[in-house]
């Protein structure tokens, strides 16, 4: 894989992307030179391992991150496993990104823990001690590996990287990660809000942002409007506190009576800093602004129905780097 601290751009396969689309969308994305691959694990969708899993068997280089894996769904050594399992027959391919998951979905399937940072912190050490080799940590208050020992370890050890939603679970991504990986929108304001609290450069910073590249930048502004309908919701506000214009964007969410019609009406500048839209060249640009805040990696997000036709739209990025 890649070293931390190059810049790097990579795309998101898209959670509901047609089954016979997925092996050759990644096939496409690595010819295309796309850095990295992210597939999604949400909640009645599709697994992130087994997506991981297939969508490396049928690339020979792309690195591949798995965003998110949520802690409470998955046995920590069980998870070690399956991740070590991947490392080892595709070797500096992939990324592992851990996180508590969203709240309604692990309330859902009865997995939401009383202490969510608690179970956050535990896994994650247990997680990056086994695929380490190292026998597991003592018990803790919800993961009990305690002298568990992976005999089927990677020679090169994955990064752990957190999913993380304040400045609580950055805290923990900053002493217990290899690094951090920052939701959709990630202007570049938090991006930098976020390598400060960080403490400077290093760690892995990996962003994901709503995507649309076309010939005219306008339309594509358009375009990408609808991927930004729920930003307003107080579940992101630190992604947006960084923002000179976030006391704006909140006074207009509040005025507006539904998300459609509050992502229909914002201000077209405030669609070019929230989403990656627009003409190749403007989308560098705004690509080259994330990495100098300090992304290591940025993600983009298709949010156009034409998923493999925007793929090769998006990769018009590309060129120059």
């Amino acid at each position: 894989m890649t070293a931390a601290g190059t810049r790097r751009v990579g795309v998101m396969l898209p959670r509901d992307l047609p089954a016979a689309q997925v092996l050759p969308y990644a096939r496409r994305a690595e010819q295309l030179g796309f850095d990295e691959l992210w597939v999604v694990e949400d909640l009645g969708f599709r697994g992130g391992v087994a997506q991981a899993g297939a969508v490396l068997a049928v690339t020979r280089h792309i690195t591949v991150g798995i965003g998110i894996l949520p802690a409470g769904a998955r046995n920590a050594a069980f998870a070690a496993m399956e991740l070590a399992t991947l490392a080892q027959l595709f070797p500096g391919r992939l990324i592992a990104g851990v996180g508590h998951g969203m709240p309604g979905w692990m309330r859902q399937v009865g997995a939401w823990p009383a202490s969510p940072l608690t179970l956050l912190s535990e896994y994650t050490a247990a997680v990056r001690a086994l695929l380490r080799g190292e026998a597991g940590p003592a018990d803790g208050r919800y993961v009990q590996v305690e002298g568990v020992v992976l005999d089927e370890r990677p020679d090169v050890v994955p990064p752990v990287v957190l999913g993380v939603r304040g400045p609580r679970s950055l805290a923990l991504a900053g002493r217990a990660a290899d690094g951090v990986l920052l939701a959709e929108p990630a202007a570049p304001p938090y991006i930098a809000a976020t390598v400060a609290r960080l403490g400077g450069g290093g760690p892995e910073i990996i962003t994901y942002d709503v995507a649309v590249v076309g010939d005219d930048g306008r339309a594509a502004r358009a375009a990408a409007r609808a991927g930004l309908a729920w930003i307003g919701e107080p579940d992101w506000a630190p992604h947006l506190a960084a923002l000179p214009f976030a006391g704006a964007l909140a006074g207009h969410r509040r005025s507006c009576s539904s998300p459609r019609e509050f992502a229909a009406t914002m201000p077209e500048e405030w669609v070019a800093e929230l989403a990656l839209a627009g003409t190749p060249a403007e989308v560098r640009e705004r690509i080259a602004a994330r990495h100098a805040a300090g992304a290591t990696s940025v993600i983009l997000a298709p949010a156009e129905s034409d998923r493999l036709a925007a793929l090769t739209r998006m990769a018009g990025v590309l060129d120059g780097r």
